[in-house]
């Protein structure tokens, strides 16, 4: 798919906190292939959907196994950060932001990307 082949990992970690008003299935499932494991969380948007809820969406498109429930962004991001690192050094894991334009901004400011 694009996404490796731009980037070049072996294994993608995604970070996903979506708006209620999206179609957040079908984001789950575009992502679904490209995905080794996603960790659900919110942003801090009013129109943020719960992370709980979100992670009900993501188990029904991924299963149990490959989703973790982190509420707080910076928790997601240091949770997917440690499940990207867990394989061999040199395999290459990524961790990728998305869901909302919101949840990508506030992940920059977390990560010092101004």
């Amino acid at each position: 798919d694009g996404i490796s082949e731009a980037f070049g990992f072996s294994r993608l970690i995604g970070v996903v906190g979506a708006s209620g008003d999206k179609d957040v299935k079908g984001l789950l499932e575009a992502f679904e292939p490209i995905f080794a494991e996603v960790v659900v969380t919110q942003n801090s948007s009013g129109r943020a959907m719960d992370a709980d809820e979100l992670a009900a969406v993501a188990v029904e498109v991924f299963g149990h196994d490959r989703v973790q429930v982190e509420p707080r962004l910076d928790d997601a991001l240091e949770a997917a950060i440690t499940l990207a690192e867990e394989e061999d050094e040199y395999a290459g894991a990524g961790v990728l932001v998305t869901g909302s334009v919101i949840t990508v901004g506030e992940a920059r400011l977390l990560l010092g990307r101004h």
